[in-house]
């Protein structure tokens, strides 16, 4: 592990190198030429894209910076995916299951997409998993996502952020060895605030370190309604605690961090997962965000050539906002579907939902814009390099600043 003391850090392939000697060595093959003449032989002509992502509620944006990325991808590639025209096809997910299973629906059987990719809510995820099994069409994911014991539903779920647990995992080491006395964590009450908070709660213990919250089990406010978090912080302050371990996202992650500068405990020091302070969450929360230190795989200040393309590409289209790892997320999405839709061609085989799931266990090493990475062969999670980032004051906004590599996770 290379470690700072300030300034930026670049990323570095040696570790991610070191952790694909664990998996299958795997071909990579350029998604950008096609192969094969499809004249007159039935093939499609179009590589249809189910977007299931919200459009409303607290993850809008990461609804927004999702369909951002994707979109760049395709347009930044002649708006095709492995050499044939790309049609990205939107519905909402709303809030979870009622609106997702419907929505997907659509887009399995009357739209015969090729993948669905963006959801964000885990309930999400578990109603249509059924769904696209059934029907060997693959769920590319954005979000954090948990586990899923069953074989079948792993078969077709391939996740391009991270296993939910492991921000706190790579956080509770370095947090124990960097914090003498009890922490105190919270998070919001659904399955990502579970996972996201046992990953640290579980890796903090086992480093020796001891939880400040009654009974040394997580406080879980609820969600979607908690919106005056003042009386969790006052007990905060008064629990003992010497820091704060917390994860929120959207509208909550502004909330959290705008009421905790005004509370009793703003005197402790807060770490969280990095969608606590990312993207437009960080231009809500201004000054407030000041100092915060988070654990997360993807910065937009990382310097690589990958993310410096990507970066300028972005700033181009978007100069109002920063790209968040969702945004990251995609455009490897897009970058994996090129990759496997050319593969299915070339190979001169029927363009199916079920073709393009199995191409893509072949993609290989990815170029991410957070460096490079490879999908997990058995968990088809990414293997990647995590970072610790601290909020600072970077010309004339607030903004993530690496400051230091932690572990590679996902092997």
């Amino acid at each position: 592990m290379r470690r700072t003391t300030g300034g930026r850090i670049r990323s570095n392939r040696t570790p991610i190198a070191l952790a694909t000697g664990l998996l299958l060595v795997l071909s990579a093959c350029s998604g950008s030429a096609a192969g094969g003449d499809d004249k007159g032989k039935g093939r499609d002509t179009v590589a249809r894209i189910g977007l299931l992502t919200p459009a409303t509620g607290p993850y809008a944006a990461v609804g927004e910076d999702t369909r951002a990325g994707l979109e760049l991808y395709r347009d930044t590639h002649g708006g095709k995916l492995g050499g044939l025209k790309a049609e990205v096809v939107v519905r909402d997910e709303g809030a979870g299951p009622p609106t997702a299973v419907p929505a997907a629906t659509e887009l399995v059987k009357q739209h015969n997409v090729l993948a669905v990719t963006g959801v964000v809510s885990g309930g999400s995820v578990a109603g249509i998993l059924p769904l696209l099994a059934d029907n060997h069409t693959a769920l590319m994911g954005v979000a954090g996502r948990p586990e899923f014991p069953d074989p079948k539903l792993t078969a077709h779920v391939w996740s391009f952020n991270t296993q939910s647990y492991e921000a706190g995992a790579a956080a509770g080491p370095w947090i124990k060895e960097h914090v003498t006395g009890p922490v105190y964590a919270i998070g919001p009450d659904y399955q990502g605030g579970w996972d996201q908070l046992k990953g640290f709660t579980e890796s903090f213990t086992r480093a020796g370190g001891t939880l400040a919250n009654p009974d040394g089990k997580t406080v879980f406010t609820p969600f979607p309604g908690t919106q005056n978090f003042l009386p969790y912080l006052n007990k905060i302050a008064q629990s003992g605690a010497k820091a704060v371990y917390a994860f929120y996202a959207g509208t909550a992650a502004v909330d959290f961090v705008k009421q905790y500068k005004m509370s009793e405990a703003a005197k402790l020091p807060l770490y969280g997962s990095g969608p606590l302070t990312e993207g437009r969450q960080l231009d809500a929360q201004a000054d407030a965000a000041a100092g915060i230190t988070t654990f997360a795989t993807y910065g937009a200040d990382l310097d690589n050539p990958a993310n410096r393309a990507f970066v300028a590409a972005w700033q181009e289209r978007h100069p109002d906002r920063t790209p968040t790892i969702y945004a990251v997320a995609a455009w490897d999405i897009a970058r994996s579907l090129d990759t496997a839709i050319a593969a299915v061609r070339a190979d001169r085989k029927p363009l199916t939902p079920e073709a393009v799931n199995a191409a893509l266990s072949k993609v290989g090493q990815i170029d991410s814009p957070r460096g490079v990475m490879q999908l997990n062969p058995a968990t088809h999670s990414p293997v990647q390099q995590w970072y610790r980032f601290e909020v600072r004051t970077d010309g004339p906004k607030r903004a993530n600043v690496a400051v230091e590599q932690l572990a590679v996770l996902g092997g």
